[in-house]
């Protein structure tokens, strides 16, 4: 694993948003934490973020409706297991964090921090959004880093992103009252005619800013698809006082 990007990588996130590194994590590192997420997936151990809690189009109008116990996020991943601390804070990924933000590197406790299921019924599909909506920050420049623990593609709900847009000027009433890209304007169905599906096997990662706009569909095939996601930020870049990014706190991880 290469400790450093290279700087075409780095002018290849300033520009797309988004950073592909395959095989970036050991499959012995995946294995211990799909193990582990399964397990806890599973037992349904807390904390946890029911599909029925989001509200998203097709999802279960209640945990008791039918479908209503789908997870969709395992919450708290940081101090699940051993394997997940080791890997938000794997030196190699952590320096090349530090690359980017150019200042030592922060991992945020409040946001991600999570693995996240599709499931092939109830898990719902994701609309046209940038993570920064309801992060509250110094400044709006966060990345966060997806690791696919399982295989990632069209069929099965992989990211899609629409590339540069963490740079455009998005109007206001291009977003709905979730801050979801509107379906029914022109100019949104132009950009999302720019949007590409990303297709990962296990152990690659992605690094993607906080201002990127990303999609993800429903999850056509039989098996659970599972991805680890942490957000991380610089260490001058601090979280507003008395928001939601403040109040589960940081770590400090140096570079």
């Amino acid at each position: 694993m290469a400790t450093t990007l290279s700087e075409k990588q780095i002018e290849q996130f300033r520009t797309g948003g988004y950073l592909v590194l395959r095989d970036m994590a050991g499959a012995a590192m995946c294995e211990a934490m799909l193990s582990t997420a399964q397990s806890h997936l599973r037992a349904a151990v807390p904390p946890l973020e029911y599909e029925a809690d989001v509200g998203y189009p097709g999802a279960p109008q209640s945990v008791d409706a039918p479908g209503g116990q789908t997870i969709r996020r395992l919450r708290g991943v940081f101090h699940r297991e051993a394997s997940f601390e080791a890997w938000a804070q794997h030196p190699s990924l952590v320096a090349k964090l530090a690359q980017l933000f150019g200042e030592d590197v922060c991992l945020s406790l409040a946001h991600h921090n999570c693995v996240m299921t599709k499931h092939p019924d109830f898990g719902t599909a994701t609309g046209w959004h940038r993570d920064i909506r309801y992060w509250s920050f110094t400044r709006p420049d966060l990345i966060s880093v997806w690791l696919a623990l399982g295989p990632e593609n069209a069929a099965n709900g992989a990211l899609r992103f629409i590339p540069g847009s963490h740079r455009m000027a998005i109007a206001q009433a291009q977003l709905d009252e979730l801050d979801f890209l509107r379906p029914d304007l022109p100019q949104n169905q132009a950009l999302f005619k720019q949007g590409i599906s990303l297709e990962l096997k296990r152990g690659d990662v992605v690094f993607f800013h906080s201002g990127l706009f990303h999609a993800a569909s429903r999850n056509t095939t039989a098996s659970v698809k599972m991805s680890l996601v942490y957000a991380y930020h610089g260490k001058t870049n601090r979280p507003v006082e008395g928001t939601k990014s403040a109040a589960a706190g940081e770590i400090l991880l140096g570079s």
